[in-house]
């Protein structure tokens, strides 16, 4: 992951206040992975933006967040990272849950907010500190929706994990599944917990 990608004035697309670049560019140049339009972005980006006021006594951190496309497989950069203040973007790879996609097709096929699911859940989150756990330095997770709000109790995080790794995507044309949470690969891990930090917009969905 390259974080901090410039994206030129005359590139910009204004959405609710965000500059999102109109050519999405995917890690490593693997520009070819980023599937649809660049407007597929718009949707789930207005949706997100509309979660700041709702939950403004939450959302401290407004400076930067980041969006989840379930909507994409899993060997496509699907997690959107925008900085609002310098008009930057960056795409990278995420996990999805196991409960979410039993067969392992690499597709979320559905969500779940119940606990022993396993699964990916739906809605708005906002970040919470960092520990270290069984995946090493992770980030918590509060769900802020009926539809994740047991985030929390399920252990819903994000954290780094080897079957998100580069190798595992070249051997089996798909990253493998979390039991829900966000998990990414093990050298992106460390930048995205920096750059995202606590109190700061998490937002998932699938159009």
């Amino acid at each position: 992951m390259v974080m901090g990608t410039h994206i030129p004035r005359r590139g910009l697309l204004q959405m609710g206040g965000v500059a999102i670049a109109s050519a999405l560019v995917a890690p490593r140049a693997a520009a070819a992975a980023v599937q649809g339009p660049p407007a597929q972005w718009v949707p789930l980006v207005e949706r997100a933006m509309g979660a700041f006021e709702r939950h403004s006594e939450r959302i401290t951190q407004r400076d930067r967040f980041a969006v989840v496309d379930f909507s994409l497989p899993s060997s496509t950069p699907r997690m959107l990272l925008i900085d609002r203040t310098r008009g930057l973007h960056q795409l990278m790879r995420v996990a999805h849950g196991r409960g979410s996609d039993p067969a392992h097709s690499g597709w979320l096929k559905a969500f779940s907010n119940a606990p022993g699911s396993y699964a990916s859940s739906r809605g708005v989150y906002v970040t919470g500190p960092t520990y270290v756990g069984k995946h090493g330095h992770s980030r918590r997770l509060i769900g802020l929706d009926d539809s994740n709000n047991n985030a929390e109790a399920r252990a819903i995080v994000i954290h780094g994990a080897w079957y998100c790794n580069d190798d595992i995507l070249r051997s089996n044309g798909k990253l493998g599944r979390s039991e829900g949470c966000f998990a990414v690969s093990e050298g992106e891990i460390e930048p995205l917990l920096d750059w995202l930090g606590p109190d700061r917009l998490l937002y998932a969905d699938k159009l």
